[in-house]
């Protein structure tokens, strides 16, 4: 089985050799590693995954319908939206909450709609659907991967990825879409077989969904085909998820926050028992600005900065920074 490889092992590798700590990398896939301080101590981690949070906190945060609830509960602006399962799991379950019922649930909270897996990161199967064909057909690619759904209102906004580690924001950065801006010669289909090229050449290793069924959407929305050519300097984003995973970009925002959002961020992380946390947050102003009007979309107890490491150098650096204080705290 072909493995992506590991971003975080030989980041932590260099951090352990500077702080003068064991690490030790399981050799094979250099997928999980086992890092020893002077006192004797072991701590591991597994990818993007560390000694940091307890496993109930994180089991938690990585359902996205129990998350919700407990945020909800303590205050903070959630999604409008509900849980549903496909047939299958319906039939194990006993339940009736199954993709007809999820239908009908849309069209009482009116198209469009997102509709997205409910355990799932990094924008894996989200997509945004206007009309009852685009919507089972979300379903049924959702279906081949997944027991649980969720449908949800579309919120409108600016998106943003705040990192916290013990009381302190370590990063954020605006998300946008993946996109592509026309050049009067390559049509849709080459402009984004261009960018998969421009992504390896920087070593970005994210694999762009090139004939995607929600991209073919978004483009017939558009009256637009993978063939058209668009004008030089037009621009126009292919998916409704800004996630760097599926192919988009990230600007930081990290030293020009205002600290009411930091406050905001420590506080909903340790209200869910987190140590390390990635919080994603849609509202309708910027992150320059104090909290006002905004949404939680979801939290994520292992959050992975190799898409954002890999848009430049700066980035990368700073995300080692990030790295060895997450280790520094692994050690503490």
């Amino acid at each position: 089985m072909k493995m992506k490889p590991c971003f975080v092992s030989p980041i932590l590798e260099k951090i352990a050799k500077k702080m003068g700590v064991t690490i030790n990398i399981e050799p094979k896939y250099r997928y999980v590693g086992q890092i020893i301080n002077a006192q004797g101590e072991r701590r591991y981690f597994r990818n993007t995954n560390f000694d940091l949070n307890s496993l109930g906190a994180s089991e938690i945060a990585r359902d996205k319908s129990y998350s919700y609830y407990f945020m909800s509960m303590m205050g903070y602006p959630v999604p409008e939206g509900d849980t549903f399962f496909t047939d299958r799991w319906c039939s194990i379950i006993k339940s009736r909450r199954n993709p007809e019922a999820a239908y009908r649930y849309a069209k009482k909270l009116g198209f469009p709609v997102i509709v997205k897996p409910n355990s799932k990161s990094q924008g894996s199967g989200v997509s945004k659907v206007y009309n009852k064909k685009e919507f089972f057909q979300a379903v049924r690619a959702l279906s081949k991967r997944e027991n649980v759904f969720l449908v949800q209102k579309v919120i409108a906004g600016n998106d943003y990825r705040i990192v916290v580690l013990d009381k302190e924001v370590i990063s954020a950065y605006q998300r946008l879409p993946l996109s592509v801006i026309g050049d009067g010669r390559h049509n849709i289909y080459q402009l984004l077989q261009i960018k998969q090229r421009q992504f390896k050449k920087i070593g970005r290793d994210t694999i762009l969904p090139i004939g995607d069924f929600r991209i073919t959407n978004q483009l017939r929305r558009a009256n637009l085909r993978w063939e058209s050519v668009l004008p030089k300097g037009r621009r126009i984003e292919l998916l409704a998820n800004a996630n760097l995973s599926t192919g988009g970009d990230a600007v930081d925002v990290t030293e020009v926050m205002h600290p009411e959002w930091r406050k905001l961020a420590v506080r909903l992380v340790r209200d869910m028992n987190l140590r390390y946390c990635g919080v994603d947050i849609m509202t309708e102003k910027t992150l320059k600005e104090p909290p006002s009007s905004y949404v939680v979309l979801e939290i994520n107890a292992a959050p992975g900065l190799d898409h954002y490491a890999s848009s430049g150098r700066r980035q990368r650096q700073i995300v080692e920074k990030m790295y060895e204080k997450v280790l520094r705290a692994m050690l503490s």
